[in-house]
């Protein structure tokens, strides 16, 4: 008995002796950055040059758009200017190299609330910060070539609604369910490629369908609001694709990666696909209530226009009066209470003999 005992203690321990050694060299094989903690959230940042370089040069020639606009006429407006920096810029800053940059090759549903800042809300306020009208109205010699490049047929094609949406909500299917998501994760060229190419598309819907520069046709707002729901609807199957996808998006690449916390490879893919989905309809809000504001500021507009021209056109039609000959009013354009008979009495004229007299 305490031979054969010995053989099997020592097997057990030369089992849990693997075990500890494979979860050893499991967790040093792990370079990424540490577990990501509700403090590490706020205070985890990182350096993407290229994407600082692209945000000090835009922010720098917006800036020079707004100084030249103030020598020239009237300053620029506050509103735009914020939308530009706070939420364009200071959205692709947040997006590329705060925390969600950090540990967006690291955890999948990081990556996916990457790709909605960069897809649809950097690209919005962006748009809000109308970079064309600034364009036009501060270079005399380039001003004129952009507008002129603006009302082409060309840009007319490719600014059709159904392209601006389709491409929309294609380039993130491609993303995810092609070789090109692992190859983003790796860094370098491909990585600013991605970022690049999810928010030139999203620039194009928000600045077509907004209107607050000039575009190739402005399409009605009722295709907006088409248009809104298609995108909308986009997002939701993207992210239940994402979610009910049965192999893992980039498998090899977070296998290898062996990260020994969070949550599992196929828990995180899910969460992933949820922020895809909700994420991507919550960023619709804003996007509606910018065009109910344009909505609403164009037809106060029109209204200022009608009236003007109901106020130009009164003076003539007063002093022609209904006749058409400035003469006594035509019949029947007195009040419907001096013809009725129950009143008559009372507005008759001082001067009139009554029939009793």
């Amino acid at each position: 008995m305490g031979a054969a005992s010995g053989p099997r203690r020592g097997g057990s321990v030369a089992t849990m002796a693997a075990v500890f050694s494979s979860a050893y060299h499991g967790a040093s094989a792990y370079h990424g950055p540490p577990e990501l903690t509700p403090v590490r959230v706020f205070t985890s940042w990182t350096l993407d040059l290229p994407v600082l370089i692209a945000v000090l040069l835009a922010g720098g020639l917006y800036l020079a758009g707004m100084r030249r606009a103030r020598r020239s006429g009237p300053p620029w407006p506050a509103g735009p200017a914020i939308a530009f920096y706070g939420g364009g810029l200071g959205g692709l800053v947040i997006a590329t190299m705060s925390a969600i940059g950090v540990y967006q090759g690291t955890l999948f549903y990081v990556r996916s609330m990457q790709t909605i800042l960069l897809l649809l809300v950097t690209p919005l306020f962006l748009a809000l910060g109308r970079p064309l009208s600034l364009a036009i109205a501060t270079l005399p010699g380039l001003g004129p070539k952009l507008e002129t490049a603006v009302r082409a047929k060309a840009a007319r094609i490719l600014t059709f609604p159904a392209i601006t949406t389709m491409t929309l909500i294609l380039v993130p299917f491609v993303l995810y369910f092609s070789p090109w998501y692992p190859a983003s994760l790796h860094g370098g060229a491909v990585r600013e490629a991605t970022y690049l190419a999810l928010m030139a598309p999203g620039f194009v819907f928000f600045w077509t369908l907004l209107r607050v520069d000039p575009v190739p046709k402005a399409y009605p707002y009722l295709v907006a609001l088409w248009v809104t729901g298609a995108e909308v609807v986009g997002d939701a199957i993207l992210g239940l694709a994402v979610m009910a996808d049965q192999h893992l998006i980039a498998g090899g690449y977070y296998h290898a990666l062996a990260r020994p916390w969070g949550p599992s490879l196929s828990t995180d893919q899910v969460v992933g696909g949820g922020a895809l989905w909700i994420l991507g309809d919550i960023v619709g809000l804003p996007f509606l209530a910018a065009q109910l504001i344009q909505m609403i500021r164009e037809d106060e507009a029109e209204a200022v226009v009608i009236d003007a021209e109901l106020d130009a056109a009164e003076p003539s039609g007063a002093r022609a009066g209904p006749g058409g000959d400035g003469g006594e009013p035509a019949a029947g354009s007195q009040p419907w209470w001096e013809s009725d008979p129950r009143f008559a009495d009372r507005f008759r004229s001082a001067g009139t003999p009554s029939e009793d007299a």
